[in-house]
């Protein structure tokens, strides 16, 4: 095994990864000789997640390489600095070869970024005013016209390590560059200094993704557009393989309603950065994140969505509709059998005590502004104003991201009446205490397609959430198995942040208990025909071996543990 190498079938976990597979910094002492990865069939790309954060989107991607083991896999993890979170939550099965860490803040690639100056171009002042309009005429070229190639011709020259003829970053401190800044980017409307630092920063951004060579894959497998998508782009190119690209979520749209603090629910399209009404700087910031998704999205050779109406969203990001395709979340539905089963017969309890029944409801989140718990206690207040007060909440999940709004929400339910109505857990093992409960109830302003949902589903526990993402696509919309049957909804979809219809969705579901038993049927008959785990992985299988030209294994049976069907 090479030293860099992580071999994890040696490690415990949960452990902190050891220094010499993370890139070291590059202030202070002369670095040691870089570490040597092995060639891998996927390489995974994603932004501060697996394997040193839990989530939605890590479990997916947990879930990819322990039920693929046919495969290799290497994981770059992209983070802010060397401080973030880098201990290793998961266990690294023995098919993850490696996992290599990038960081973006300028801190960490200080000496090599802010020691060069504007004679290391070796450039006259003519070709660095050359350079200049260049850099400007390719940045036109993509927002303007969709022209990808002049960016990829200047990372090839000044920034791909293999490649690099000059260091492109120098440029920033040439008079010539500011000179050109001035004449041909007036309309960002900050100051020469503002649009100098704003300029640095994109510049460090992109010299920490794109300034190293990547190990060699056949497929790279970015989870997002942004920083991991470029990488994941670049990498493919330079090596000469294939790029994946999979929005779980619409980053682009995430990211610019984060920085403009709007409703998250709100979509956003490739033409908004020009004419919103933003300050100077939010607006250079909206146009980073737009035109870096236009860039990266003509690399890819498929991107794959967690729902339908995700392919029309991003098609006015810039994504090309001609090669998008769905490919869902999946469960082990076999794993929800007893809890199923206990479902059942909680309705037979529900029928007997008639209205002395108890309806148990749960959050299951984290206590975030994003996922509505306020909201959702003011639609609590409604209910119990109506007349049904045998209602109780349990709210599963982690209440110290942001404590200010759990304050807001402790307050709230003392202020509303509600402490005997609501009991907040914290951060439990879910399926454990999932046989508990009657309704999954979602109030968020964001989701992708949401794994609680899909646990909730295979356990047989109806939903009521907010109409974002691919909620509808799970729990509202009727869907067609393959052989042409319809499968009815299994829940309630409301208007995110509206407490009165989230009410209406709740009584509506259990309100009705001949209504209740045909939502909790097809939660369960849903994920069976549409959401069965192996047949998710199947796809990803097949998709890896036909972008990356990888052989077909006549006999996968071998490969495949116990949980996974021997027929993929």
């Amino acid at each position: 095994m090479h030293k860099g190498n992580i071999l994890y079938s040696t490690l415990k976990s949960p452990k902190t990864l050891p220094k010499d597979v993370l890139p070291l910094r590059t202030s202070g002492p002369a670095p040691a000789a870089k570490p040597e990865y092995e060639d891998v069939d996927v390489a995974i790309v994603m932004e501060s997640t697996y394997p040193f954060l839990k989530g939605g989107v890590s479990a997916v991607v947990h879930d990819i390489v322990t039920h693929n083991p046919d495969l290799s896999y290497g994981i770059i993890h992209i983070t802010w600095d060397s401080n973030s979170p880098l201990t290793d939550l998961y266990g690294m099965p023995a098919n993850v070869r490696w996992v290599r860490t990038v960081f973006l803040s300028m801190e960490e690639h200080r000496q090599d970024f802010l020691a060069v100056s504007a004679k290391d171009l070796g450039m006259t002042p003519q070709q660095r005013e050359q350079l200049s309009h260049r850099l400007f005429d390719s940045i036109y070229a993509l927002s303007e016209y969709g022209d990808v190639d002049g960016l990829w011709e200047l990372i090839d020259e000044g920034l791909n390590e293999r490649t690099r003829q000059y260091p492109l970053w120098a440029l920033l401190g040439s008079r010539e560059f500011m000179q050109a800044l001035q004449d041909r980017m007036p309309q960002l409307n900050l100051s020469l200094a503002n649009s100098f630092w704003t300029l640095r920063n994109f510049f460090s951004l992109a010299y920490a993704v794109l300034g190293e060579t990547m190990p060699r894959a056949s497929v790279y497998h970015a989870h997002t557009t942004g920083y991991a998508s470029l990488l994941g782009a670049a990498a493919a190119r330079d090596h000469d393989t294939s790029f994946l690209l999979t929005e779980h979520n619409l980053y682009v749209r995430d990211t610019v309603n984060t920085l403009l603090d709007r409703n998250m629910a709100l979509s956003i399209t490739e033409d908004d950065y020009r004419t919103f009404d933003v300050t100077p700087d939010q607006r250079a910031w909206m146009a980073w994140w737009t035109e870096m998704g236009r860039f990266c999205y003509p690399s890819a050779r498929l991107i794959t969505y967690l729902y339908p109406s995700a392919i029309t969203e991003a098609a006015r990001l810039g994504a090309d509709i001609d090669k998008s395709v769905v490919v869902p979340n999946g469960m082990v539905i076999e794993e929800f059998d007893h809890k199923y089963r206990a479902r059942q017969q909680a309705l037979a309890t529900m029928e007997k005590e008639g209205s002395d029944y108890v309806w148990h409801l749960v959050y299951i989140a984290r206590v975030v502004p994003i996922k509505g718990l306020l909201d959702l206690l003011s639609s609590l207040e409604i209910l119990r104003d109506r007349g049904y007060p045998n209602i109780h909440l349990d709210v599963l999940g982690p209440t110290e991201h942001v404590p200010e709004y759990y304050e807001a929400c402790l307050a709230k339910i003392d202020a509303l009446g509600l402490t005997d109505h609501v009991t907040i857990h914290g951060t439990v093992h879910v399926r454990d205490m999932l046989d508990q409960f009657d309704l999954l109830v979602l109030p968020s302003y964001n989701e992708g397609q949401p794994i609680v949902i899909l646990e909730a589903m295979a356990a047989g526990i109806p939903t009521v959430g907010s109409d974002v993402g691919g909620v509808a696509q799970q729990i509202a919309d009727n869907l067609i198995t393959p052989d042409g049957r319809t499968i009815g909804p299994c829940g309630e979809t409301v208007t995110p942040g509206d407490v009165h219809q989230m009410a209406d969705g709740i009584q509506a579901v259990i309100g009705n208990l001949d209504e209740y038993a045909a939502y909790a049927a097809n939660a369960r008959t849903r994920v069976q025909e549409l959401f069965q785990m192996h047949e998710v992985m199947s796809s990803y299988n097949q998709i890896y071996r036909a972008l990356g030209d990888l052989p077909v294994v006549d006999d996968m049976a071998e490969f495949i543990d116990e949980k996974v069907p021997a027929e993929l």
